[in-house]
């Protein structure tokens, strides 16, 4: 198998590359944290509003009928 040999300019060039790419990487990974904090923080929000839904809420009265045997 040949082995490929590099200079060391296009070594720089590659290095360079893959540096950017994981800046890219972690731009996004910053993203998609703060998306994730706000989509938590919208669950919360939600689901304290549902609370205080079902506490405001009157149960229906139980429509109990006379079983006869």
């Amino acid at each position: 198998m040949p082995r490929t040999r590099y200079t060391k300019a296009e070594l720089e060039q590659l290095v360079f590359a893959q540096l950017e790419n994981l800046n890219a990487i972690h731009d996004l990974l910053r993203i998609l944290k703060l998306q994730n904090e706000l989509i938590e923080n919208a669950n919360k929000k939600l689901q304290e509003e549902i609370d205080d839904v079902k506490k405001k809420l009157k149960p229906y009265p139980a429509n109990h009928r006379n079983k006869t045997s």
